[in-house]
């Protein structure tokens, strides 16, 4: 048993596909709580963007 056990220990297969799950898990973090601290701001901009866009459109057609 205290083989198997000491095999287990020193068994490093896998690490690698563990931190890179976890860098992808920060980094997904990281931008979910940026959407979220800066949604209103992201809405407002892109609901000008559309705004000015639907504008122009309506003062080009004849």
């Amino acid at each position: 048993m205290a083989r198997v056990t000491t095999r287990f220990l020193r068994d490093e297969s896998g690490a690698t596909a563990i931190e890179y799950g976890l860098i992808a898990a920060m980094i997904a973090v990281v931008l979910i709580t940026t959407m979220m601290l800066m949604g209103d701001s992201l809405y407002n901009l892109f609901d000008r963007g559309v705004g000015r866009a639907a504008l122009t459109l309506d003062s080009a057609t004849p």
